[in-house]
């Protein structure tokens, strides 16, 4: 191998490093089957939640996680793979792979890093199932602004009704 295609490599298993070490969460899946325009929709999904979606060669993969907390992501390389980055939402890429693999029936999970953990299929499509944060929040919010809006109007029919018993 020239000198010049060691570099090379090096150069994309550089990237793929910074890329795992900026991101929340890495999801990798087997893209095996789906066509181009497939491919496209997804990387649009993607990119709306800002979330790289990219290919690399196994081997490359392999050698930039080689000797980190990430090595046992290694076993999740196997065939076609593709992988998606976040560097926002830990669960961004997850769910909308997940969407995508029940919409196109064709793709499947292989395995992530979560939050520096890595975690096999099974346990990645878990986290596919988690809403988003901002709908985690605004479930929340509305938990506790029901109770609060409930008190609220008794409070003042307690009032109102309290200045009808006076007159």
């Amino acid at each position: 191998m020239s000198v010049e295609a060691k570099l090379a490599k090096q150069v994309i298993i550089d990237e793929i490093k910074e890329r795992i070490e900026n991101s929340v969460s890495v999801v990798v899946v087997d893209y095996l089957g789906i066509t181009v325009e497939e491919a496209d929709a997804i990387r649009t999904s993607l990119r709306n939640e800002n979330v790289l979606f990219t290919v690399y060669k196994n081997s490359l993969v392999k050698r930039a996680i080689a000797g980190t907390p990430y090595e046992a992501l290694g076993e999740a390389l196997k065939g076609s793979s593709a992988l998606a980055f976040c560097t926002d939402d830990a669960t961004a890429s997850a769910r909308i792979l997940s969407k995508a693999i029940k919409q196109y029936k064709k793709m499947a999970f292989k395995g992530g890093i979560v939050e520096g953990v890595v975690y096999d299929k099974a346990q990645i499509e878990e986290f596919a199932e988690i809403p988003s944060r901002e709908e985690l929040i605004a479930r929340f919010m509305g938990s506790i602004q029901s109770p609060m809006t409930k008190l609220a109007l008794t409070l003042k029919a307690i009032a109102e009704g309290g200045e009808a018993a006076e007159a």
